[in-house]
């Protein structure tokens, strides 16, 4: 069992907290690793890219000129892809990009995410977070207590008003629940804050 410091969000330390090393102490598998962030990228892109095909621009309803006997290539129709203003052959048109990895390939993603920021020391776990009312000016002292860099993971275990309208206006710092940690922001985080209720609950789902 991996060993880490609990600390409260003065920084002081509060004592120690046994990781789950099926969980948090793994060796990370890049391969998969990669596979979860190009999968979890895929699903964000909007895809409402569109072109217009030779049957959606305008103008084109009658034949420009007779089929023979000018000397010129015979045309159909003055909106035809080769024309100026024609359709685009084989533009894009709204797709969806997302697609879904196998659920053990996900889970080993999440837990090589995790076990990587542990093996990093980029992860710190508090005993609790509380704040009295939503305000940045607290969070960002608990940050500085915490000796955390703004682009940071905030994980708590239930959904916790006060803290996410506090860290929602500081510019690289994402909060989420224990149920939405997800591959991609654990990878773009340079560290982890985590409550010990949010890695009880992970350790129940992921053991």
């Amino acid at each position: 069992m991996t060993k880490v410091n609990v600390l409260s969000q003065t920084g002081s330390s509060v004592g120690e907290i046994e990781l789950n090393d099926a969980i948090f102490g793994i060796e990370p598998n890049e391969s998969v690793l990669f596979d979860a962030v190009i999968a979890q990228r895929a699903s964000l892109r909007q895809g409402t890219h569109k072109t217009k095909g030779r049957s959606e621009v305008s103008g084109g309803g009658r034949k420009p000129w007779r089929q023979k006997g000018t000397g010129r290539a015979r045309q159909g129709s003055i909106r035809s892809p080769q024309w100026r203003g024609g359709g685009i052959v084989f533009g894009p048109t709204p797709r969806s990009y997302a697609y879904k990895l196998p659920k053990k390939v996900r889970r080993l993603a999440l837990k090589s995410a995790l076990s990587n920021k542990v093996a990093e020391t980029n992860f710190v776990v508090v005993d609790a977070l509380t704040l009295d009312a939503p305000k940045t000016k607290d969070f960002v002292k608990v940050l500085a207590d915490l000796s955390v860099a703004t682009k940071s993971l905030i994980v708590t275990a239930d959904v916790n008003e006060n803290v996410a309208l506090s860290a929602r206006n500081i510019p690289g710092v994402t909060v989420l629940t224990a149920e939405g940690i997800n591959v991609l922001d654990l990878v773009s985080a340079n560290k982890v804050v985590i409550t010990k209720d949010a890695v009880a609950k992970i350790e129940e789902v992921l053991g």
